[in-house]
């Protein structure tokens, strides 16, 4: 197996891209071809580079993370992240991971292989840790703008993924809303909410943005403007949470003792909230497999993506959605 790493995409490229990539070969043996500037990159290799296992694949332009999707992809034909989808459509790598511009990810990744059939909108979904386990939020970034056809896609498709590849026995589905009642939000929610609740679907109706980590749905689906909004809320949450409560801590004597006893659940804790943890989210829809990174994503958290593109490889998630969505549309 051979996992295209985008080496120039990221806030912090291609540094922390190239030793999050090193860090995943070095733990796990996995095969690795970077994409970008052969130069920075071996430069940010500094000579730890097993030839083994990791080989750079060069090409001259790149993405930048402000730049607009479309019009980026089409000036830039040799980019990091259409050069990286086309070794796999050529087969010669196996799924691409980025931590660069989502929307030049997403629109590399169909522009490159294609919709699934019955799929208008591929979608980005990320998984977060809920009350009862995981929690499937889709989408969170890919399409600002939505039908409410396409809601029901998403919903279909994490309902496919949730239950092919997670092994979740008919997941809750519910859709962000702001009210549980089945009148309440705007006209996309309001006709998405009857096309899901005719799906076949395990719909359970509305859920409240305070309602997503409870884990009474384990898939909640919105579009992707309020999803990545929800998404970057909660990671701010998160981050403001924990610093807060560390400075608490040692404000007295008592704390830092409390600290110092309860290290190990502490630092089990602070994992439960760190977004390096779950990596990456992947794009459900294409025709192969698209892993999404954060843009300030750490070494780690290109190396958890690493493996979760692994994972999906190795469970063939893109084949089991295919057959899912084909089953749906029959």
């Amino acid at each position: 197996m051979f996992i295209a790493v985008d080496a120039m995409g990221g806030d912090n490229a291609p540094g922390v891209v190239v030793q999050g990539a090193l860090q995943a070969s070095m733990d796990t043996g996995i095969n690795i071809v970077l994409v970008g500037d052969s130069k920075v990159i071996s430069a940010g290799l500094n000579g730890q580079k097993n030839s083994d296992k990791i080989r750079i694949h060069h090409c001259d332009e790149a993405v930048m993370m402000d730049e607009s999707p479309l019009k980026a992809l089409r000036s830039k034909r040799d980019s990091s992240i259409m050069t990286a989808f086309e070794l796999l459509k050529k087969g010669e790598v196996d799924a691409v991971v980025s931590a660069g511009n989502s929307g030049a990810t997403m629109a590399a990744g169909i522009l490159t292989l294609g919709k699934i059939e019955g799929v208008d909108r591929p979608a980005i979904a990320c998984t977060v840790p809920g009350e009862k386990g995981q929690v499937i939020l889709i989408d969170v970034g890919g399409n600002v703008d939505c039908r409410p056809v396409h809601l029901l896609q998403f919903g279909v498709m994490a309902d496919a993924f949730a239950s092919s590849c997670l092994g979740i026995v008919r997941p809750r589905v519910g859709l962000l809303s702001i009210g549980r009642e089945a009148g309440k939000g705007n006209e996309q929610v309001r006709l998405a909410y009857n096309l899901l609740q005719e799906s076949g679907v395990n719909f359970i109706g509305n859920v409240e943005g305070g309602d997503i980590l409870s884990g009474d749905a384990q898939i909640v689906v919105c579009d992707g403007f309020i999803g990545n909004v929800v998404l970057k809320l909660s990671e701010g949450m998160a981050e403001g949470f924990n610093t807060k409560f560390k400075k608490e801590l040692i404000r007295s004597i008592i704390g830092r003792a409390a600290a110092f006893i309860g290290r190990g659940f502490l630092k089990k804790f602070e994992k439960t909230l760190d977004y390096a943890e779950w990596g990456g989210a992947p794009i459900l829809g294409i025709k192969g497999v698209g892993i999404v990174c954060h843009g300030r994503s750490s070494a780690r958290a290109i190396r958890n993506a690493i493996l979760m593109a692994v994972d999906f490889v190795n469970n063939r998630v893109q084949e089991k959605l295919s057959i899912q969505m084909a089953q749906f549309n029959a």
